[in-house]
């Protein structure tokens, strides 16, 4: 169903009102996949201010508030110092900004391992504080037991698999995984453990292609690629990445667009400006009546 977003050019800011619009469940994400087949790939970029989210919103099935943000809003060198708080503040945000898309939350590193109590604790304050649809969390067979208790208790929790960046200091970096036969097998076991504890889609990240595609195979809820293969029931990407906002680009992420540049050349025609005193000009000044 197509939907028309009317935005008000009288401000600085758009506002997009839904005609009509009902933001999509997980329940409608999951049916997308029916008999190990998914007609449509299911679209997810990340988002984590109320205006990114304004302007992905139309374009996507599923926001992620990723612990990304870390790196990308806070210049931290990992995503492991990332908090509870972070993440609900910029979740709550992405909801404000957002109508149709499912907004999905990572759960930061340290805010679910120890127990599955510990993990609903975790995700109930991050749902009421946000007013997100699901939470997310790394972790393969490991992590069953703890998806299997949120998903019963009414979280709906999204899996990850592959490159787990929260386990950055365990895996000694971001190399793709998935390419011994001992780690390929433990990619797929992990994989069918989230998918038989309740996930309802499974992140697959940074593997060699086939493992991606046998493990979309094997499991019954959509898997979502990133750095994996165009045969996963979906598809996710760091926005920033995407449209780029960095000088460097994973090998994975094909950048749209060069945003970072469009910036830096108005930053540098503003200054020059400014310097030149021909800023603010007549338009820009408010004059006696």
């Amino acid at each position: 169903m197509s939907t028309t977003f009317n935005l008000d050019t009288s401000t600085s800011r758009a506002h997009p009102t839904p005609q009509p619009m009902r933001r999509l469940t997980v329940p409608a994400i999951r049916a997308r996949k029916q008999d190990g087949v998914t007609a449509e790939p299911i679209v997810m970029l990340t988002a984590y201010t109320a205006r990114q989210a304004q302007l992905l919103d139309a374009h996507c099935d599923m926001l992620l508030v990723g612990d990304s943000l870390g790196q990308v809003i806070y210049g931290l060198p990992s995503t492991v110092p990332v908090t509870l708080e972070m993440m609900a503040n910029h979740a709550a945000a992405v909801v404000r900004g957002s109508y149709h898309s499912a907004v999905v939350v990572d759960m930061p590193f340290g805010s679910y391992e120890a127990s599955p109590a510990q993990a609903f604790e975790s995700a109930a304050m991050l749902l009421k504080a946000s007013g997100a649809a699901a939470v997310k969390l790394e972790g393969g067979a490991a992590m069953a037991e703890t998806v299997a208790f949120l998903s019963e208790r009414g979280i709906p929790v999204m899996g990850h698999v592959g490159l787990t960046p929260q386990a950055l200091n365990v895996l000694g970096g971001y190399a793709v995984r998935g390419r011994s036969e001992a780690e390929a097998a433990k990619i797929l076991d992990d994989a069918r453990a989230l998918d038989a504890a309740g996930a309802f889609a499974i992140v697959v990240e940074g593997v060699v292609e086939p493992i991606a595609i046998s493990v979309t195979q094997n499991v019954a809820c959509p898997t979502i690629g990133i750095g994996a293969s165009a045969q996963c029931d979906g598809q996710v990407l760091v926005t920033d990445d995407m449209v780029g906002m960095f000088e460097r680009v994973p090998r994975f992420v094909k950048r749209y667009e060069d945003v970072a540049q469009t910036i830096a050349r108005a930053a540098e025609t503003y200054a020059a400006e400014v310097r030149a005193r021909t800023f603010p000009g007549e338009e820009q000044t408010y004059q006696p009546k």
